[in-house]
């Protein structure tokens, strides 16, 4: 048995960080649950999204077996309707959800260190249910990365995630992951191996608390050794903590995909959440920002 399906989610509106570019300072009005500035809760009304997010991966179909998300709180927060009523549905013993800092936020390049997420001792004393991938694919580097190298990063992650659950002797068809704006773009390129020239070209749509599908295009191609090959690619080179900022490049691009590629059947949906479609994004507004970094769009 292998997976099938992914289904996308990016998280819901949350509360905004300001930060100094000159001095790498963040701050913000609203307090940051686990402490750290650019890691806020959603809003009042990013939680309303969540439970209309929620209801509709119920009615999903396939179901959801597995499920993934960035480590910052705003995303785990997002889902938190949704893995509680699974819980009570499924039994609490039975659900996990797996942090992965390789589905982690992107805050471009800078002169200064960027945040890194709360570790997962601090994240459960939020939410239940959670469990660190140990170790993890890959953890984006505190010193940012380029556009390329996000992608790069996403497809390393995604990668090893889908190894993991072709080789998971349960037989999981479908993963569900929620992230982030940026890396949501990213997911949807890599899978679909589709890099447009023009980076900031809208294809992968990413709304708040918007829903994404993908379905495998083949079957891969394993050889029992967790991810070292999936579907006749080959990562040339493992990433390492100690080059944090080396992305491997696993020939996702010219249309392969990750793990042989998948098709986009449903392009960030938002027909179940009453205020529809709100704060899109894309790489230009990045750049536009860049140097002047708000944390307003991610």
């Amino acid at each position: 048995m292998v997976l099938e399906v992914i289904y996308v989610v990016r998280h819901g509106y949350r509360s905004n960080w300001h930060v100094d570019p000159s001095t790498g300072h963040y701050n913000s009005n609203v307090p940051s649950p686990t402490g750290i500035v650019a890691d806020p809760a959603l809003a009042s009304y990013g939680v309303k999204q969540a439970e209309e997010l929620g209801k509709h991966l119920e009615t999903v179909d396939p179901t959801v077996d597995l499920i993934y998300s960035s480590p910052f709180y705003r995303c785990i927060h997002t889902l938190k309707p949704f893995v509680s009523a699974k819980a009570e549905r499924e039994g609490k013993d039975t659900i996990k959800v797996y942090v992965e800092p390789g589905v982690g936020e992107f805050y471009g390049l800078a002169r200064f260190d960027h945040p890194s997420p709360a570790p997962i001792e601090e994240l459960n004393r939020h939410f239940d249910h959670l469990q660190a991938v140990k170790p993890p694919s890959i953890v984006p580097s505190t010193k940012g990365e380029s556009i390329p190298q996000l992608h790069d990063r996403v497809a390393y992650a995604l990668q090893h995630i889908i190894a993991r659950a072709d080789a998971d002797p349960a037989g999981p068809k479908t993963l569900l992951i929620c992230t982030h704006a940026a890396a949501m773009i990213a997911i949807g390129r890599t899978l679909t191996g589709r890099m447009p020239e023009d980076e900031g070209e809208e294809d992968f749509k990413c709304f708040t608390c918007s829903f994404s599908k993908f379905v495998r295009r083949q079957q891969p191609i394993t050889d029992g050794t967790n991810g070292a090959k999936a579907n006749g690619t080959q990562l040339n080179s493992d990433w390492t903590p100690e080059s944090p900022d080396q992305v491997p490049d696993i020939g996702w691009r010219n249309g392969n995909g990750v793990s042989g590629g998948w098709h986009c059947e449903i392009n960030g949906d938002c027909s179940f959440l009453a205020g529809g479609e709100e704060r899109g994004w894309n790489f230009d507004i990045e750049k536009a920002q860049a140097g002047k970094v708000t944390g307003s769009e991610f």
